[in-house]
């Protein structure tokens, strides 16, 4: 049986976060596009269809939590992880329309479970 790959959309205003998730998520398995702001990704969702959106909070422009809105406004069964490197934001009731929450760190042990977990539940 051939397992499917999954396409995750990364959207992170900084270069090097998005070259390090494409780095370890690609050696997962995951297929990887990349958006350096909301406004970029809201732009390829339609096209690329991704099965997952992993993305930050604080971005310049639209931020993380409104561009959350606009995808569910978009495509409402897209999954939505928010990173950030603040926890305080899990408590924010705008954040809850996200499937996950995770905090940034160097490791991505938890994103990568998140990510797993997301997929699990959504697609299988």
């Amino acid at each position: 049986m051939e397992t499917r790959q999954y396409t995750i959309l990364v959207v992170d205003d900084e270069e090097n976060i998005r070259w390090l998730y494409r780095e370890e998520l690609e050696e997962e398995g995951y297929i990887i596009a990349d958006a350096a702001s909301g406004e970029a990704a809201l732009e390829m969702i339609p096209e690329l269809k991704p099965d997952l959106v992993v993305m930050d909070i604080k971005m310049p422009g639209t931020s993380g939590v409104d561009t959350l809105i606009k995808i569910k406004e978009l495509d409402k069964d897209i999954p939505v992880i928010l990173c950030s490197a603040y926890s305080d934001y899990k408590q924010d009731f705008s954040t809850w329309a996200s499937a996950a929450y995770v905090v940034k760190s160097a490791s991505l042990d938890e994103l990568k479970k998140a990510i797993a977990e997301v997929l699990s539940q959504h697609y299988e």
